[in-house]
């Protein structure tokens, strides 16, 4: 089980990037989380095999149509932000 929080920067935010990260990624069978930062970046928690992660780390890059990515940050994540994970589904959190 791999686990990759990310934080996405660009025109991330007022585009549809979190509804598209969420139908993307549990299309792809992952779990885990999507939300706006106050910041204007996009985080997200990605758990699932390698494969399907790394997938949508790449389909990530792209976006939805209207949606210009600058940067990738990819980190380990800690126990905290493990907690947000839920239940074993891909959710849309509140911004943080």
């Amino acid at each position: 089980m791999t686990r990759v929080h990310v934080f996405v920067r660009g025109r991330v935010q007022g585009v549809g990037y979190r509804a598209w990260t969420a139908d993307e990624a549990a299309a792809r069978g992952l779990t885990g989380f999507v939300r706006n930062r106050r910041d204007g970046s996009v985080e997200a928690l990605l758990v699932g095999d390698e494969t399907s992660v790394r997938a949508m780390i790449g389909a990530m890059r792209s976006g939805p149509p209207m949606a210009r990515v600058d940067a990738i940050e990819e980190d380990t994540p800690a126990s905290e932000v493990l907690r947000l994970a839920g239940d074993g589904r891909f959710e849309m959190l509140p911004t943080a």
